[in-house]
């Protein structure tokens, strides 16, 4: 194992997870759905406990370990989160019942994220994550930037999408669109970025302006 595995293993142990989380997480996995890693949803928490958000809004609900990792952290926040699939949010909502979430705090909204992003207020969320759909990763952080208020962050998860990223000839839609975005952020003036190389990596966008 190389010193990077090391480190990224030993990050991910380092994390203590609630009991809310952690069952949302062996539930995940035991119906196959991926859940974050545990030191992304812990970079989430601090992210939004740092932002002291009032608003999130999530693209991909899962079974709610990221939506559990932020709400509990950031504790008068609200979450807005959009998935296709009813079985997982109706999984998740029993998961954030169970942590004591109250019910007022989370919106499941089942359809495309494509088609209900742009109904959705522009400028009014503290954070926006982003874990759905990678090939489609462009399109959900440009909504992403338009809904998030003047120093809100864009956080998009698996940035790094399992180590093909980083390697020019992995030409698959996935990796091609991860490192068209990530190009085309660097060159921009809109936005500060930074890249968690955390779990399969979390790219962290900052929008600027008043």
């Amino acid at each position: 194992m190389s010193e990077h595995d090391l480190n990224w293993k030993y990050v991910d142990e380092s994390v203590v997870e609630s009991e809310s989380i952690a069952k949302a997480r062996q539930q995940s996995l035991e119906l196959g759905v991926e859940p974050v890693a545990p030191a992304v949803g812990a970079q989430l928490a601090v992210i939004a406990a740092a932002a002291g958000a009032r608003a999130i809004i999530e693209i991909g609900t899962g079974l709610g370990v990221s939506g559990l990792c932020m709400l509990q952290a950031a504790r008068g926040a609200h979450l807005t989160s959009i998935d296709t699939e009813t079985e997982y949010q109706q999984h998740a909502r029993e998961h954030f019942t169970e942590a004591g979430i109250a019910p007022a705090r989370v919106r499941l909204i089942a359809g495309r994220a494509s088609e209900v992003l742009p109904r959705m207020n522009e400028r009014s969320y503290d954070v926006v994550f982003v874990d759905a759909d990678a090939p489609s990763v462009i399109e959900y952080v440009e909504h992403g930037l338009r809904l998030a208020k003047p120093g809100g962050s864009v956080l998009v998860a698996r940035a790094l999408w399992k180590g093909r990223v980083a390697d020019p000839a992995r030409r698959d839609d996935a990796a091609t669109a991860f490192r068209g975005l990530i190009s085309e952020l660097a060159g921009s003036t809109a936005v500060v970025t930074a890249i968690s190389p955390a779990g399969d990596g979390l790219l962290q966008i900052v929008k600027l302006g008043a």
